[in-house]
């Protein structure tokens, strides 16, 4: 039950990211409800187990960063994260896009990507605190 939940709140998360912040587009998202509904949870499936395997890993090789960074790292590694989920997204043909990014890598989407991943996280740090397992 706990995967389902947490599967629902990065579904939200990315919702709100990509209808409000500026260069992050995601059809499904922004057009919701319709018919593309499952390219969401799809998403926020893989959004979730980028987190779970990846985010751990990179957390703990960047500990000395993090540590002369007071922590401030911490939000170029969410960016770099839901940069590399847009990645995987255009793999699969699912929609979402930061920026012009995929394929070309600019100013734009790394400003966008910072912003999409702070929404993010403040969502589902919200949402985590209302729902509990």
């Amino acid at each position: 039950m706990g995967i389902l939940v947490r599967i629902v709140v990065n579904a939200i998360a990315l919702w709100a990211a990509a209808r409000f912040v500026p260069n992050i587009s995601f059809p499904a998202a922004e057009h919701f409800p319709s018919d593309d509904w499952w390219k969401l949870a799809v998403v926020a499936l893989t959004f979730g187990l980028i987190n779970a395997y990846l985010k751990p890993i990179i957390r703990a090789l960047s500990f000395p960063v993090r540590v002369m960074t007071l922590g401030l790292i911490g939000l170029v590694i969410n960016a770099a994260l839901f940069l590399l989920l847009a990645a995987v997204s255009d793999t699969f043909n699912l929609g979402l896009k930061i920026g012009g990014f995929p394929p070309t890598l600019d100013v734009a989407a790394l400003v966008a990507a910072f912003l999409g991943a702070l929404v993010i996280s403040i969502v589902s740090t919200i949402l985590s605190l209302v729902i509990h397992d």
